[in-house]
Order: structure tokens, then C-alpha cells, then sequence
């Protein structure tokens, strides 16, 4: 047995499940219960910020989580695998295209906030929840589907002329 795999079966003892962490990302903002030890007292304190940066890996995988507190800005370093790490919570997934979020210590008021993930499916939720009512193939409940080009039309008229139709009827 080689050195290196002795060292990573000692290692391999000391990692947490994978199954207690949860899949994160940089731009995340995460809830990380941290235990403190005062004397003889333990209690447990959470630490709520975004994930600027990940690095490492395996034992010593560490994670950067950064808040603001009175206008000033307090970063903290976590081990991943540390056994004082008690938890780690997906409070809100955001979009980063960077690996580190650095800049954001220079940014202020709402240029540091990051663009929500889900950002963009709020109206293709909608559409599927009034949608769930009908068939698969998009017929309404009294036959046929309207084809592409009748609801094209009928979406571009004015609503001077929808309204004026429904007085009519």
C-alpha cells in the first residue's frame, strides 16, 4: 500500500455523508449552523449570508459565506467537514456565472443582489397551472385544439376591438 492511499483511507473516515450536505453553489444564500463552544456551554449559531466562494475538496474543502451587518460587510470561512458544522440550508439558489463572487465586496445597496434562479419560470408555471385542467394535446374541454395561427391573431388584436366584440355579444 502506497502512501497516498493510506492517507485517503484515513481521510475517507473523517469526510461527512454526502447525503448531510446539500448540493450548494456560489451566489447561493445559505443558512450555516455552526456549533460554539463557551467553557462548558454549547449552543448553536446560524450564520446566514451568500456563498462567494468554494474550495478545496475532500478534508479540506472550505466554503466563504458572506453578510452584511450594520452596512458592513462580515465574511466567514467554514470547513465543509469540520464535525462543529452542524448543517447546511439552501435558504435561496441565485445565478452566478463566476466561480468566486469577489465583487461583491465592492458593490452596494442593490447592485449586490444576485438574479434569482427560478427567475424566469414564474410565467411558464402559470401557464402549466391553468393548463392543468385540459388534455395532453391542448384541446379545451369542448374538442379540438385552436390551431398556432388563430391564437396568434387573436392575441395581436387591439382591446378596443376585443372589448367593442364583447359589448356586441
Amino acid at each position: 500500500m502506497n502512501r497516498t492511499a493510506i492517507i485517503e483511507s484515513v481521510v475517507a473516515s473523517q469526510l461527512k455523508p454526502a447525503k448531510d450536505l446539500p448540493r450548494i453553489t456560489v451566489g447561493d444564500t445559505i443558512d450555516v449552523h455552526y456549533k460554539i463552544i463557551e467553557g462548558d456551554k454549547e449552543r448553536t449559531q446560524i450564520f446566514q449570508g451568500v456563498l462567494i466562494a468554494m474550495r478545496g475538496r475532500g478534508v479540506n474543502a472550505v466554503i466563504t459565506v458572506r453578510r452584511i451587518v450594520a452596512n458592513e460587510g462580515v465574511e466567514r470561512t467554514f470547513p465543509v467537514h469540520s464535525p462543529r458544522l452542524t448543517r447546511i440550508e439552501v435558504v435561496r439558489r441565485a445565478d452566478a456565472r463566476r466561480a468566486k463572487l469577489y465583487y461583491l465586496r465592492d458593490r452596494a445597496g442593490k447592485s449586490r443582489r444576485l438574479r434569482d434562479q427560478r427567475r424566469g419560470l414564474k410565467h411558464f408555471e402559470a401557464e402549466m397551472m391553468a393548463g392543468a385542467g385540459e388534455n395532453a394535446d391542448g384541446a379545451g374541454e369542448g374538442g379540438a385544439a385552436k390551431p398556432k395561427a388563430e391564437k396568434a391573431a387573436k392575441a395581436s388584436k387591439p382591446k378596443a376591438e376585443k372589448k367593442a366584440k364583447a359589448a356586441k355579444a
